[in-house]
């Protein structure tokens, strides 16, 4: 014990004294520089391993015994030249970790046996079952770590592996010092057990007396958990140490030849592999093309020395029961020694599994030519681990996986020289041109630019549309706009006569959902009703009933020159000006539709309460007894309003026409209440711990329906007359004096009418035009990561075709509604599928697609036929998926996020980008400047007087946020108000940051060979680099023949 603890201690000091040397390199000195490598060589054992491998460009990489100095292969980049003759990699002794996998990573891999795959790593130990030795699985990592808890018999949550540096460092001696055998030629486990048995004996490593035992340990059989977890009782594993000193041991591996019973209980036989099933279940996490590693750690009582062996196959194959999941075997990690060694042995084995699941140690792992570039690998790997003080955390707390795993690039790729800095201006066009908002300088150049760019992926709208996720998408939005129709008609009905009512909403909602759906250029955008525009309905209205006028004809022909205009704003490209609609005025426009949703639906119940008060007088209505009835009237009186006649009684008194109403109020207020509470949470189930992923996945895109149906019921059962949908029965114009079509003239509008309703059309094309651009602005965030392209000049167009229809029909306008729009795209979201244990899904974009809007509208415009199930719906329902609505969309605003940190305190607040990056009072102040512009348009919005210059005032606030730019720095308004998602900034700036770091660290290494330097231009070294294709600007420095051999090493890790 105490010789191991020494043989630890010392790999710990030469693994320190090695970083000692290598940060305090001088390569200015090359006495110094050829000493410091002595000691390097020394320290790596005098350059003599077990195993020595030799490369040869000319064939594929195979094990060699002979002696002699690793030799390092030509470098692809120099166009055939002989790297070699110039410098090894020997020279790179000196350089840190980080840049020599950088090197191995950066060269180019001539064949496909060498191509990284994913890996399933999974560790067996040497346990004894009863009479029966075997391997049995103890933990598997695909991303995150996974242990069999043996007292419950089962799987672990994943979770991050830590480890102990003393592990590390005892894994890197054994990586050093054992035996390292790449692209052996085996395909079964037998063969590797011969190979690695032999390699061992000619090594010295392993008596040949005890060659045979090694073999028959093996291959012995594989147990995997889910064998285990089909017996009907607890398997009882004890190690094999806890076993040596027991009578059974005498008839174990020590005292039987490897072919007794080898039939029966080998992994490598063909018997095995027949026999062996894998767990299929688990085969649907591993990722498409995964190869798996090995880890085998065992003790045994034969070995007096620790052996270990890492294995890399030249090509993966499939061995028998070895492995958990039917996947092919790339790499094999064995480590057997004397007895007392198991727990030690079992850290070890983790470490090195958790090295073969770092996405850049497995890729060294694949590309690896010799044992010095693994031994970089986990260099790199010490450099890049977190190190926890022991006594500030509970080493028994699993950690559970993180959110977002950062990406690792930058610890593949060499740091970059300084690039010219970007001209934010001209990337700024670029994405303008790249979304359809620059102009073209031709008549309907962006509208024809929106259909080439659409069209590729028109056939495409309808095949992605194959998803349980639309149908709940379909069945949610089609409540969500059907009530809204309805509610908008009604009051409609009141604005303009019942010239149009619920009726010729449902109708033109089936219209222009209809042909919006189909010809539109980004269909995620649900058209509604607006109450812009039912105030300028309403105006009109007034204005033709005091002049005498026929209200129908004056609307048609402004609704034609609406038409007319927004048709010369899509040829002029006048749809390029929402470029100017920054997150500052979206943001407002969308707080305020969602506020509204939320005071609406609040409202709306209080209502009922003022309709059904909850202390009424005294309902005068009774149950009493039939004629010629024994019974006393007390006995009828029991009896309710509802059952009094199924016990033929008979109401008497003057509220029997009526139900009793005390209770409609407050059943209102549950059922609201429930549909929205209902509906929040079960959307959240998706992140539940209960059910399938599969069933919560379907839980979360049907939460509305469910809540609605539920609340449905449960007014049902209760009896409670509540307000119901009231949907139209027949399918008819409201007044019996219209019909389907308006004529353009009429005898009460004198001709000149029809020029004059240019002017009301100008503010109704600026209301539409505003509604429609910003809804279309928040549906095209970059946030909700969008594949198919915008579509503004597109939408403009198809939408005034509309209005012309509309107003030949004599149907209400529909523009895209805000609140609806962003809840059709939140129920389209896609995630990754979890694949790997432990992983978080990752938001991936949304379904685009135009089924789901044509679906909503033609079931709307069917609505008349479901008249009978529509009709028990109740009312307070609805109203809390508006509710629902409304604070779902408040989900993601920045705005709203901002006012909720203005009332918390500094240690409280989350981790927002803004945060970090702009001081708290200027944030604050910027928040109170946004919240003075949500309340003045709502203001503006609430009286009927001022309402119609709603539009006006979000032009308004274009200005007020240009004005911002004399308040507020260029800096803080560009981290405040754009519409960057925060998880890509996030993780550029981190990104940044590690680049950085390693720029600083090649600026402090650079000058120590070869003091100031100068820049050359790409191409200009000499040395045939690829004509100069892939060369960075080097700094050619004068310093000696002995200094250039090792700057040109340093300066060739700089290439990408």
């Amino acid at each position: 014990m105490a010789s191991k603890q020494t043989t630890t201690l010392g790999n710990l000091e030469n693994f320190l004294v090695r970083c000692a040397i290598r940060d305090k390199v001088d390569a200015s000195m090359p006495q110094q520089a050829q000493t410091q490598k002595a000691q390097l060589k020394h320290i790596h054992g005098n350059g003599r391993l077990p195993n020595v491998i030799t490369t040869d460009s000319s064939r594929p990489w195979n094990m060699n015994s002979s002696s002699g100095d690793d030799e390092a292969p030509k470098d692809p980049r120099t166009g055939g030249e002989d790297f070699t003759q110039q410098f090894t990699e020997n020279d790179f002794e000196v350089t840190p970790p980080a840049q020599r996998v950088q090197f191995i990573l950066g060269e180019d891999v001539d064949d496909g046996s060498h191509v990284s795959h994913p890996l399933f790593s999974e560790m067996g130990m040497l346990v004894k079952e009863g009479d029966e030795i075997e391997w049995k699985e103890t933990a598997r990592w695909i991303k995150f770590e996974e242990d069999v808890e043996e007292g419950g018999n089962r799987w672990s949550k994943p979770h991050v592996a830590t480890l102990s540096l003393h592990s590390l460092f005892e894994l890197r001696g054994l990586l050093l010092n054992g035996s390292v055998m790449l692209d052996m030629e085996a395909n079964n486990l037998e063969l590797v057990a011969d190979l690695v048995c032999d390699q061992m004996v000619s090594g010295g490593t392993l008596p040949a007396s005890v060659k045979d035992k090694v073999k028959d340990a093996l291959l012995r059989r594989h147990r995997h958990q889910h064998e285990y977890a089909k017996k009907s009782r607890l398997p009882i594993i004890r190690s094999l140490a806890d076993m040596r000193n027991q009578s059974s041991s005498k008839k174990d591996m020590i005292k039987s030849p490897s072919s007794h019973s080898m039939a029966r209980q080998t992994s490598g036989t063909e018997l095995a592999e027949q026999q062996h099933k894998g767990n299929t279940h688990f085969m649907r996490k591993i990722p498409p093309g995964a190869e798996a590693s090995n880890i085998l750690v065992g003790e045994v009582d034969f070995l007096e020395r620790t052996l270990s062996c890492f294995i890399r196959l030249s090509q993966a194959a499939v061995m028998g029961d070895l492995t958990e999941v039917p996947v092919p075997t790339r790499f094999i990690f064995i480590l057997l020694g004397p007895p007392g060694s198991q727990s030690n042995f079992h850290e070890i084995g983790r470490a090195m599994a958790t090295l073969m699941s770092d996405e850049i140690f497995h890729e060294v792992a694949y590309r690896a030519r010799k044992r010095d570039h693994l031994l970089a690998g986990v260099d790199e790997f010490l450099d890049a681990v977190t190190v926890l003080p022991p006594g500030e955390w509970d080493p028994t707390i699993r950690i559970e996986p993180p959110a977002a795993i950062p990406s690792q690039e930058v610890r593949k790729r060499p740091p970059e020289l300084p690039k010219e800095e970007i001209d934010e201006e001209e990337e700024e066009q670029r994405l303008r041109e790249e979304s359809g908002l620059s102009r073209t300088g031709r008549l309907f150049g962006g509208l024809i630019n929106d259909i080439k760019r659409k069209a590729p992926w028109y056939w495409s709208d309808y095949r992605d549309a194959l998803s349980m996720q639309c149908v709940a998408s379909w069945i949610f939005l089609y409540f969500a706009c059907l009530s809204p129709i309805i509610t908008f008609g009604g009051l409609l009905s009141e604005a303009t006569g019942k010239n149009m009512a619920a009726m010729e909403s449902l109708v033109s909602g089936f219209v222009c959902g209809m042909g919006y759906g189909f010809f539109s250029g980004q269909p995620l955008t649900i058209l509604g009703s607006t109450g812009p525009v039912l105030v300028f309905e309403s105006i009109v209205y007034e204005f033709s009933m005091a002049q005498g006028w026929d209200y129908m004809t004056f609307r048609f022909w402004i609704g034609m020159w609406v038409a007319v205009i927004c048709i010369v704003l899509t040829a002029i490209d006048a749809s390029a000006l929402v470029c100017y609609i920054t997150r500052f005025t979206e943001e407002n426009f969308a707080t305020l539709i969602a506020v509204i949703f939320v005071y609406k639906a609040i409202e709306n119940v209080f209502v009922i309460g003022k309709t059904f008060p909850v202390n009424q007088g005294i309902y005068d209505c009774i149950c009493t007894p039939p004629l010629h009835s024994n019974a006393s009237v007390l006995d009828f009186a029991k009896y309710k309003w509802d059952s009094c006649e199924s016990y033929n009684g008979t109401l008497s008194g003057t509220d029997c026409g009526r139900p009793p109403t005390e209770n409609v109020f407050l059943m209102s207020v549950v059922l609201c209440s429930g549909t929205f509470i209902f509906s929040t949470v079960l959307k959240e189930f998706k992140n539940a711990l209960f059910f399938p992923s599969i069933v919560r996945q379907y839980i979360s895109d049907f939460s509305v329906l469910i809540a609605i149906f539920a609340m449905t019921f449960f007014d049902y059962s209760l009896g409670v007359p509540t307000q119901k949908l009231e949907v139209p029965h027949e399918l008819k114009p409201t007044l019996s004096t219209r019909g389907w079509l308006i004529p353009p003239f009429s005898e009460k509008n004198p001709w000149w009418s029809a020029i004059i309703a240019v002017f009301p059309a100008l503010l109704g094309t600026i209301l539409i035009f505003m509604d429609q651009q910003i809804t279309a602005v928040i549906v095209n965030r970059k946030e909700n990561k969008l594949k198919k392209g915008c579509g503004y000049h597109l939408d403009l167009f198809v939408l005034s075709g509309l209005i012309a229809i509309c107003s030949v029909m004599g149907l209400p306008w529909f523009v895209a509604a805000t609140v609806l729009s962003i809840n059709h795209v939140n129920s389209l979201k896609l995630e990754s599928e979890c694949s790997a244990p432990g992983e978080k899904p990752q938001f991936l974009g949304v379904r685009e697609q135009r089924v789901t809007h044509i679906m909503i509208f033609l079931t709307i415009g069917g609505s008349v036929l479901l008249t009978p199930l529509l009709g028990h719906i109740p009312m307070p329902v609805l109203f809390g998926v508006f509710l629902y609505m409304g604070v779902a969309s408040l989900k993601g605003l920045q705005f709203f996020d901002r006012i909720l940190i203005m009332f918390m305190p500094a240690k409280y607040q989350p981790d927002y980008m803004f945060l970090r990056q702009v001081p708290i009072k200027r944030v604050h102040l910027f928040t109170i400047i946004q919240l003075a512009c949500l309340i003045i348009l709502w203001l503006i919005k609430s009286f009927s007087q001022t309402s119609i210059l709603f539009p006006l005032m979000l032009v308004v606030m274009i200005g007020i946020r240009k004005s911002l730019d004399f308040v507020f720095t260029r800096r803080e308004l560009k981290i405040l108000d754009d519409i960057m998602p925060e998880m890509t900034k996030r993780a550029a700036a981190d990104d940044l940051h590690q680049l950085d770091a390693e720029v600083g660290f090649c600026q402090k290494y650079l000058p120590c060979f070869g003091g100031r330097g100068k820049r050359e231009p790409k191409g200009s070294l000499d040395g045939g680099l690829d004509g100069g294709n892939n060369a960075v600007a080097l700094i050619k420095c004068n310093t000696s023949n002995a200094n250039e051999k090792e700057f040109e090493a340093q300066s060739s890790l700089l290439k990408k």
